[in-house]
């Protein structure tokens, strides 16, 4: 196990050496009971715990904002016309309510113009090769999606998506559908967790970032500051807007559940608005305006997750900390154990 020398915009700076067998391919048995790796960002001090005594470590009189969009059956497997298979994963809806932006597999052999059957009676055209836009023949497929598409399971899960993946990679408080990628941090609550949370006197606050497929992709920058970071669209209702500005008005704790909220925060913080969408990029040197504390997950090499992690923790305690995780077999992605910065 390697870690590159510290230089916070280098992009080698972001890569470690990870085994396989701690890329989590099934989630915990029970989602309260994965690991829970604390860190005492004033101290420089790692605790281990177990997620369901969140409680022990949080400041009291809590605020956390969780993420409630609901992760789509975004892929979909269907036939050509000739036998063959076609898998397409939804990436953006288009104005006219039909078409999308896709990834398309296998894309060489398809022609533009061919329609691809999915079954249930819904099939798709390739209308643009090289935008990679397809026309439904169903106006607003997600309302179809439950009939003939999968649980969109992040690539370095190595399986087919089963019937319990369609639990097992929502959150309990899931009500928007929009995301192609689970908030995963939100995934080690349970309703009884919540309730126990809530009973001790801390509250929760919901807003709405749905995650594109973008949120895999690597950054590639050597200077990480060149990086085109990706827009996602998220909405917080006004009320909740108010409510959490006068959390930070009363210097209560703001706990972020997830990068995706954090990135909510920072972005209400700079505009104001409560309903657009972001490209925030926050890196080492960002400086937090909203967020007190952060739960999330072990995140990927070059990825803008770990960017955002290493830029709340420092970069020097957060390497530390995912060699601690490695060392100690936490098991790590969007089925992994979780940590939390305070």
């Amino acid at each position: 196990m390697s870690f590159t020398p510290n230089d916070p915009f280098r992009l080698q700076s972001y890569f470690y050496q990870l085994p396989s067998e701690l890329i989590a391919q099934e989630p915990c048995a029970r989602r309260d009971q994965a690991r829970l790796l604390i860190v005492d960002r004033r101290q420089g001090s790692i605790r281990h715990d177990t997620f369901d005594h969140l409680n022990k470590y949080l400041p009291l009189n809590s605020h956390l904002v969780v993420n409630n969009s609901k992760v789509i059956p975004a892929r979909l497997l269907g036939h050509r016309s000739t036998g063959g298979e076609v898998e397409i994963f939804l990436l953006n809806a288009l104005k006219d309510g039909y078409s999308y932006e896709v990834l398309l597999r296998p894309l060489k052999k398809i022609r533009e113009g061919e329609t691809i059957n999915f079954g249930k009676g819904i099939n798709a055209t390739l209308e643009n090769k090289e935008k990679r836009i397809v026309r439904f023949n169903k106006k607003n497929i997600v309302r179809y999606l439950a009939q003939v598409g999968h649980i969109p399971l992040p690539p370095y899960i190595k399986r087919p998506d089963t019937s319990q993946d369609v639990q097992d990679y929502q959150t309990v408080y899931a009500k928007e559908p929009g995301s192609v990628a689970s908030p995963t941090a939100g995934l080690h609550f349970s309703k009884e967790l919540i309730k126990q949370i809530k009973a001790q006197g801390h509250h929760f606050h919901e807003l709405t970032l749905h995650i594109n497929y973008s949120t895999f992709k690597p950054v590639e920058c050597d200077d990480i500051r060149h990086h085109p970071m990706h827009t996602e669209y998220y909405s917080v209702k006004p009320a909740v807007q108010k409510s959490i500005f006068k959390v930070k008005e009363d210097s209560k704790t703001l706990v972020a559940v997830g990068t995706t909220s954090t990135r909510v925060l920072e972005a209400m913080a700079q505009s104001k608005v409560y309903t657009g969408s972001t490209n925030i990029f926050i890196y080492p040197g960002y400086s937090f305006k909203m967020v007190d504390a952060l739960i999330t997950n072990f995140h990927l090499p070059y990825s803008t997750l770990l960017m955002l992690v290493c830029a709340f923790g420092g970069y020097d305690l957060i390497m530390k900390v995912y060699k601690e995780a490695i060392k100690e077999r936490y098991r790590f992605y969007s089925y992994g154990d979780a940590m939390l910065l305070i």
